[in-house]
């Protein structure tokens, strides 16, 4: 496509014109109608969406359930507002997560409307139940975009670039990688550093965690890492918190990645996949802790929006009602990271396949292993497969991590075609 002489460019120049620089596209395309895993530009052209909102659609685009329940509730209230008065959607969604997460225990939801947001109050919620100031996150973590989301993240550009003062109290230990041969135990005794040198545990309110770090490059952590970091947290009293934002709803195989380690959390934020695309985000913990803030100390004027409870409801009654969605993620990311694995077998450049379930993505290394010539390869990658018409995002520290986030109920014909498309894209860029 000739974006110079097509819609597109009149569209990107008003996007020029009237948006801030600093909200970048991935890909310069202005998109017209999507359905499961495909989406059209607005001059007619297909893609695949491997991108899918950024971890936000694990159902597809305009999933028919997501779709109907939705007209339904704007027939009958868009937002009351939960700090105004009660309604059934907002307890419906919460009810069903207390379930999901708590499994049996007394847990309870407070509904919000991004994931920052769910990590801020998740922090308040720690602060607040223990009456400690300190957080510990990781590095390579990524927690959203406010102050407090910015500074709880680790990584810093493009995140933090001249945004300080960072919020005070949040502390940065080191997440396992394998393939950058960091082990568990060289991460745990960064944190044991932590409460040597910086801040004694008793003064920690929070751990925070991502179950696989996602815009860290899809790094799981292993099961021990988790383990372990519930039993340290247990022996000092702290909050240990599961972002599951982008590892939720079945991107893993399980509803949740930190199942797959058998660890109880004492809160979970969740967000992304939650509501199938509308803004909804929610923390999920045990109800003493979520009982820690005063009355008046949780809301937020669109947190818990009727339709987009409406939204979740039905994603959650596609998970909760039938094991399918779960056992398609399993099948599908199995048959993708063969193919994967294909690949890397046949290009250097591709020099690791990780990520957990459906949960997927490749890192890619040039001969010398310098980060900025691995950010413009991966960079070339990218483009070169949106040009065979397939969508994908970067992500890692060094911005050299293609990762992929299609619906799990994709077909395998579609991803037969995806890795040919990928497969393309290699040839041209690595050739």
């Amino acid at each position: 496509m000739n974006i110079a002489t097509s819609r597109t460019a009149d569209l990107l120049a008003e996007k020029q014109k009237h948006v801030p620089r600093g909200l970048v596209n991935a890909h310069p395309i202005v998109l017209d109608r999507a359905s499961g895993a495909e989406l059209w530009d607005i001059d007619g052209h297909r893609y695949l969406d491997f991108v899918g909102g950024i971890g936000v659609l694990n159902v597809g685009h305009n999933h028919p359930a997501v779709t109907k329940a939705v007209l339904e509730q704007l027939t009958k209230v868009s937002h009351p507002c939960a700090q105004v008065t009660v309604y059934e959607p907002y307890l419906e969604v919460a009810s069903q997560l207390n379930q999901l997460v708590g499994q049996g225990e007394h847990y309870k939801t407070v509904l919000l409307s991004s994931g920052a947001e769910a990590v801020e109050n998740a922090v308040k919620i720690a602060r607040g139940y223990t009456n400690r100031p300190a957080v510990i996150s990781f590095k390579g973590g990524f927690h959203g975009r406010t102050l407090l989301g910015s500074t709880l993240t680790g990584m810093s550009e493009p995140y933090k670039q001249n945004f300080g003062p960072m919020a005070g109290e949040i502390y940065h230990a080191t997440y396992p990688n394998a393939f950058r041969h960091i082990s568990v135990e060289d991460a745990l005794n960064s944190v044991e550093a932590i409460f040597n040198a910086q801040v004694t545990p008793d003064r920690v309110a929070a751990i925070i965690v991502e179950s696989v770090q996602g815009d860290g490059g899809f790094l799981s952590a292993p099961a021990s890492f988790l383990q372990q970091l519930r039993a340290l947290a247990t022996q000092h009293g702290i909050v240990l918190i599961l972002d599951e934002i982008q590892a939720g709803f079945g991107r893993t195989g399980k509803m949740f990645g930190y199942e797959h380690s058998g660890i109880q959390p004492d809160l979970v934020t969740t967000a992304k996949s939650l509501a199938g695309g509308f803004p909804l985000s929610a923390v999920v913990g045990k109800a003493d802790i979520m009982d820690g803030p005063k009355p008046g100390g949780l809301g937020g004027t669109y947190g818990g929006n009727a339709i987009a409870c409406a939204a979740a409801s039905a994603v959650l009654d596609l998970y909760t009602k039938d094991d399918s969605l779960l056992t398609l993620a399993r099948q599908r990311g199995h048959f993708f990271e063969e193919g994967l694995n294909v690949l890397k077998q046949q290009f250097d450049q591709i020099a690791d396949v990780r990520g957990t379930g459906f949960m997927l993505a490749i890192e890619l290394v040039t001969e010398n292993d310098i980060p900025e010539d691995n950010a413009a390869l991966t960079q070339a990658l990218i483009d070169a497969c949106r040009k065979q018409g397939l969508l994908v995002i970067k992500c890692g520290t060094q911005r050299n991590v293609v990762r992929f986030l299609p619906p799990v109920n994709i077909s395998e014909s579609l991803l037969e075609e995806a890795l040919n498309m990928l497969k393309k894209a290699c040839l041209q860029v690595f050739s």
